[in-house]
């Protein structure tokens, strides 16, 4: 009689979410588990190819703030801001003080809006175990009250400086159509004051969330500048010595197309994955932020640099406290432009920008004819930035949670996505997880 021989049994576990929601646009997640090994983690972008870039060519540059706002309609200041300040670049443009504080404005205006509402309405639930934000306000009315009361400040504040909350229609090359009054901002004072308390209440409140255990040696990338912490103007630079002029970016970094994916992948040449967002600004800016945002830092539970990625909730309201403390010290000072905006004279050639949306860095390029019409755009969105770090997250979850349940892993799975607030786009909220595991062992 033969004796018998070990078998091996395959089996097969698949993990699979129709719809993600608290997340901007459409996209999937696929992971293979064999033998205990993630073999392949892919963070799929699957939403149509929305061609902007090829939008704009043929366009007069007066026209690339409002087209290039219509890409997110939560932060289209962001994309303004970097048109702006490419082609200004290009044309050789200099701006009024009063002008430039006024952008800063603008933008501190979205960065309450963005931060509060990702804190309150998509991030916060994760933490203490709710589906959604309705949940979450059955048991905490309040805190959810607070989080639309912040959001609602940022959006008020946009309105006013940029004509209306969502794609501000004032914004323009060389400055704004109008300037607000002193009178104006002088009426968002006490709106502002109410909003910084409640930003240091949020970054109290989320510093005592139940943060997993996570460090990670990320390479951080952010715009700095030295006497101010970096919105829309300094230089590129990053945790592991990086320190170049925004018009040097297509030199250290680039974009790959996947096949998993519709959004291009960005890498740093040489060294592959960096993060932008709240952990780089704040890692590589902690010195800029005002004494106040600072003081919230540390009743966070956070240091002067932070880099586990569940954190980053705690990191968005240390900068929505410095956004309304910022904004404040504007409003104080503020006088109003002799006017609203320079005189643009166009010339051919090509110019750079890049400004800190809410999510990272956001690089624009534009190649410009004698008459300012556009011949060329190159747009690098944060979240394309981010891809490859997202997918290494995605990996070291999977890796040290593999004993999880099958649902507790998918909620840790789309937690690790959440920290990065992911545009994939504006319109929709769906993503689609789904994990095969392929596990074999001898009988």
């Amino acid at each position: 009689m033969e004796p018998k021989t070990a078998t091996k049994r395959t089996r097969t576990r698949t993990l699979k979410v129709d719809v993600l929601a608290r997340v901007e646009g459409e996209g999937a997640l696929y992971a293979r588990i064999k033998d205990r090994d993630v073999t392949d983690v892919q963070f799929r972008i699957f939403e149509p190819p929305r061609m902007f870039e090829a939008l704009l060519r043929g366009r007069a540059y007066s026209e690339a703030p409002d087209i290039t706002a219509r890409i997110c309609g939560i932060c289209p200041v962001a994309y303004q801001m970097s048109a702006v300040h490419a082609i200004e670049n290009a044309f050789g443009v200099e701006i009024d003080p009063a002008v430039r504080s006024l952008r800063r404005l603008l933008y501190c205006a979205e960065w309450i809006e963005s931060h509060a509402l990702h804190i309150y309405m998509l991030h916060a639930p994760d933490f203490l175990g709710y589906p959604d934000a309705i949940e979450l306000a059955r048991d905490n009315p309040d805190a959810v009250k607070r989080g639309l009361r912040l959001k609602k400040v940022g959006n008020d504040l946009m309105r006013l400086l940029g004509g209306r909350e969502i794609h501000p229609i004032n914004v323009r090359v060389g400055g704004f159509y109008r300037a607000p009054t002193k009178s104006e901002l002088a009426a968002m004072v006490d709106s502002l004051k109410w909003a910084r308390d409640a930003a240091v209440e949020t970054a109290r409140w989320v510093g005592g969330l139940p943060f997993p255990a996570a460090a990670y040696d990320y390479e951080f990338v952010a715009l700095h500048h030295p006497d101010e912490y970096a919105l829309n103007e300094g230089r590129i630079v990053s945790s592991r010595g990086l320190n170049i002029a925004i018009e040097e970016y297509e030199d250290h970094f680039a974009e790959e197309h996947l096949a998993h994916s519709n959004a291009l992948h960005s890498y740093h040449k040489g060294r592959d994955a960096y993060s932008v967002g709240p952990l780089a600004r704040y890692s590589l800016n902690y010195e800029q932020l005002t004494p106040l945002a600072k003081e919230a830092a540390r009743s966070g539970g956070i240091d002067s640099t932070c880099n586990n990625p569940f954190q980053s909730i705690v990191v968005r309201a240390v900068e929505t406290v410095y956004a309304c403390d910022h904004a404040l010290q504007i409003i104080e000072a503020y006088e109003p432009p002799a006017q609203p905006a320079a005189v643009v004279r166009t010339r051919s050639g090509t110019g750079c920008g890049c400004t800190e949306a809410p999510r990272g860095i956001l690089y624009h390029r534009y190649r410009l004819d004698e008459a300012g019409t556009i011949l060329d755009a190159k747009l690098v969105p944060p979240t394309a930035q981010n891809q490859k770090v997202i997918e290494g997250d995605l990996r070291r979850c999977l890796e040290t949670n593999l004993d999880l349940p099958d649902e507790q892993l998918t909620m840790q799975c789309e937690q690790v996505i959440r920290n990065y607030d992911p545009c994939i786009s504006c319109a929709t909220h769906f993503l689609t997880l789904h994990i095969e595991r392929d596990e074999r062992r001898g009988l």
